[in-house]
Order: structure tokens, then C-alpha cells, then sequence
């Protein structure tokens, strides 16, 4: 079933509102063993007929977000008639809606909000209980420009996602006619680059009967899609795992952080970080993982050699001589982190982020990372991260956690 979703309102395209629509109902629509075929934001006004318009024809399904409100930029009913060739008429039950949702909360009604009562003639009204614009659906039969299915749904994602939920899902399910839904694997690969993890396996599953295969590079992770009958992805799973079992942190989607978390949980281990570049970033990545307070002891944020000497207790001379950035200082940092933490492993980072800085010795991007575990020897090694300094930093995040997911993993 080709579906298309239409995202209207200018403040999306001015970068005043994030939009984050296309990846929500990309995840929504493949549960129920569809997918989005394509996805077009336009402003308010002429655009919106004219995107309808392109659609309708090519659609077999079109969601449209947005434009439902009552201000005089709220145009999608109107424009949807005008391509459909459908009047306009006030739904009685709408305005009933409406007033008892400002009556519930002691508000008179603006005059203007009358206008989200407005429905095209023969379409369903979709209730919305978390706002005052109701949701509409107009069915193949009533549409006189094309076969096409067409759902308008407020913008807003409060609203948005339990309509979707309960009053579009179904109907697309019964307009779908499947019985059985692809089913889709996504392997987490970290510290190998997307054109090696391609290079390698590629071809073998391109041998897989009935797989779809896709790639996602992001940085310091690339994702293997799997999309398939359960025995294809069965397949194509073994083929990824042979060659990167162990750069593979996670079949269920989970971060990289809330893999280090669950391991570490398992194991009764406790973590604590030493950083310097980062700034507190792999600090961050883990307590954002709900119940890392069972493993998180201590985050040390030493950016300057004072600190690094004052609080980890890297010794002076060490770092007059060798500079911060070094492995000397790596090394005594994740030490000194393990020692005054009680943690059973903890991890340290040291580097340049940039842009200025570096030297001939050390370039911009240059890092160091060591990882400490009571009873084993001190890790530590060195990388170099060309980046700008976002993603330097979250390039050496990410090599850091893997370290200690290896850790953890033992």
C-alpha cells in the first residue's frame, strides 16, 4: 500500500520546530507491516493544495499533519475540499466536543475555534480527548479526484500520536488487507566503518532469499537493517554475526549506553569516568539510561591538569612531561578514577577536540583512552578523530563505552 505523509506549517521549514513526524510514523506504520513511500513538508498556504494535489494521484493512503487549528494560517480542511471537490459543513458533535472541552477547564470558547467543527460532507470524525481539533478521515468512496484514502491529524505530537494510535492504525490495518507483516532486525555495530561492514558481508546477503538489506552510519555506530520473513532475517543475522560478533552491541535497538548499563547491572559492576574532552559526556550518556544508579559511582570532569592532579591524583611530573594528552596521563587518570571511586572499572579520556591546539605530535582529533578494571591490567590506547568538536567528542564517547561494554562483557 504506497502511503504518503504531507507535514504542513511554516515554522517547519523556517527551523523554529523540529520535525520529528517522519521518523515517528515511519516506526508506527512498519509494526503494522507498512511503510511511508513518500514524505514532503510544505508551508502554509498555496503549497498545501498543491502537494494534495500531486498526491492524491499517486497515493493510495495520505496523511496529513497540521493546519487544523482555528487561526486564519489554518487551511488544510479547506484546501482538502477544494482538491477532493467536498463541502464544508459544521459537524454538530464537534462543536459539542468543543465546548465541553473548554467548559472542563472554565474557558469561554473564542468565536474562531468554531472553525475546527468544520468537516468535509460524509467523512468520519476522528475524537481528539487532548485538544480541541478533531482528526478527519475521508474514505476512498468520497474522494472525486483519485482512490485515495486521506486522514487529517493535528500537528502536535500529544495529540497526534494517540489519534493515530487509536482511530487511524485500524483502519489502515483493515484498508491493508495483511495477513503477515515483514518483520525487521537492526544490528548495532560500533567501531567498524560502514564501508567495511559492507564490503564484508554485502554480498552474502545478497544471497539470502526474500532479505532486505539496509544501512545506517552514524557516528562511532553503524545499523544493519534486516527486513524480512522470520527465516531471512534468521539468516542474514548469522552472515552479520560471523563477521562482527564482537562490534556487535545490541539486536534489540538499544544504545550503546543502555547496553553498558545492563551488563554491568547483570554483573553486579560498578563504573566510574575520568574526562577531560568529553566534558562530562559519557557521564551523561549513561545516566540517561533509566536505572544506571546501580552501576554509576562517580564521574570525574578533570579538563584542567589541576584538577586531573587534585582529584585523580596524577602526579605533576608526569604531566609537565608528557603533556595531558598523552598516555601516561590516561593511564593514571582511569587509575586514580578506579581508586578514589571503589568502582570495579573505570574509563578515562584525554584528547584535543579542536579546532585550534594541535601540534605535528598531536594533532587536532588525537585522543587517548584507558580503561582501568580492578584485578587486570590498565588498557590504554590511542585515535585519532578528524571531527569538528560535537562529534569529536561523541566519537570518543562512543569508543570509550564500547570499552567497557568489552569489559563488562568478559
Amino acid at each position: 500500500m504506497r502511503i504518503e505523509i504531507l507535514t504542513t506549517g511554516t515554522e517547519l521549514l523556517l527551523g523554529k520546530v523540529l520535525n520529528t513526524h517522519g521518523k515517528w510514523f515511519g516506526e508506527e506504520l512498519f509494526k503494522l507491516g507498512m511503510r511511508i513511500q513518500r514524505l514532503t513538508t510544505v508551508p502554509d498556504g498555496d503549497a498545501i493544495t498543491q502537494a494534495i494535489r500531486e498526491s492524491v494521484v499517486r497515493a493510495d493512503v495520505l496523511i496529513i499533519t497540521g493546519g487544523l487549528g482555528p487561526t486564519s494560517d489554518d487551511l488544510t480542511r479547506e484546501c482538502v475540499c477544494e482538491v477532493l471537490g467536498i463541502e464544508l459543513i459544521e459537524d454538530e458533535a464537534a462543536v459539542r466536543s468543543l465546548e465541553a472541552f473548554f467548559a472542563a477547564r472554565n474557558k469561554v470558547m473564542a468565536e474562531s475555534n468554531r472553525k475546527q467543527a468544520q468537516v468535509p460532507v460524509g467523512a468520519d470524525v476522528l475524537p481528539n480527548p487532548n485538544g480541541t481539533a478533531p482528526g478527519i478521515y475521508i474514505p476512498p468512496r468520497l474522494n472525486g479526484a483519485a482512490n485515495c484514502a486521506v486522514f487529517l491529524l493535528p500537528g502536535p505530537p500529544r495529540e497526534l500520536y494517540p489519534m493515530f494510535r487509536a482511530e487511524v492504525a485500524p483502519r489502515l490495518v483493515a484498508l491493508a488487507g495483511l495477513a503477515n507483516p515483514p518483520g525487521m532486525l537492526e544490528l548495532k555495530i560500533t567501531g567498524v566503518g560502514e564501508s567495511d561492514i559492507q564490503e564484508e558481508i554485502d554480498a552474502k546477503l545478497a544471497e539470502v532469499p526474500g532479505l532486505e538489506v539496509g544501512y545506517c552510519a552514524r557516528v562511532g555506530e553503524v545499523d544493519v537493517r534486516l527486513i524480512g520473513d522470520e527465516a531471512a532475517i534468521a539468516a542474514g543475522r548469522d552472515v552479520t554475526l560471523a563477521a562482527f560478533a564482537k562490534q556487535t552491541f545490541s539486536e534489540d535497538g538499544s544504545s550503546l549506553e543502555a547496553t553498558v548499563v545492563r551488563l554491568m547491572s547483570g554483573a553486579g559492576l560498578k563504573l566510574a569516568t575520568a574526562e577531560s574532552c568529553t566534558g562530562g559526556l559519557i557521564a551523561n550518556r549513561i545516566t540517561d539510561v533509566p536505572g544506571s544508579s546501580a552501576v554509576f559511582t562517580h564521574g570525574f570532569v578533570t579538563y584542567a591538569n589541576e584538577a586531573k592532579r587534585d582529584l585523580l591524583g596524577v602526579p605533576q611530573e608526569i604531566l609537565d612531561e608528557h603533556g595531558a594528552v598523552s598516555e601516561p596521563v590516561v593511564r593514571a587518570m582511569a587509575e586514580g578514577a578506579l581508586r578514589v571511586s571503589g568502582a570495579d572499572i573505570a574509563v578515562a579520556v584525554t584528547g584535543i577536540a579542536g579546532p585550534d591546539g594541535g601540534t605535528p605530535e598531536k594533532p587536532v582529533g588525537t585522543v587517548w583512552l584507558a580503561w582501568a578494571a580492578k584485578g587486570q591490567a590498565t588498557l590504554a590506547v590511542k585515535q585519532i578523530h578528524p571531527r569538528n568538536r560535537k562529534d569529536f567528542k561523541l566519537a570518543v564517547s562512543q569508543a570509550a563505552l564500547d570499552g567497557v561494554r568489552r569489559l563488562a562483557s568478559k
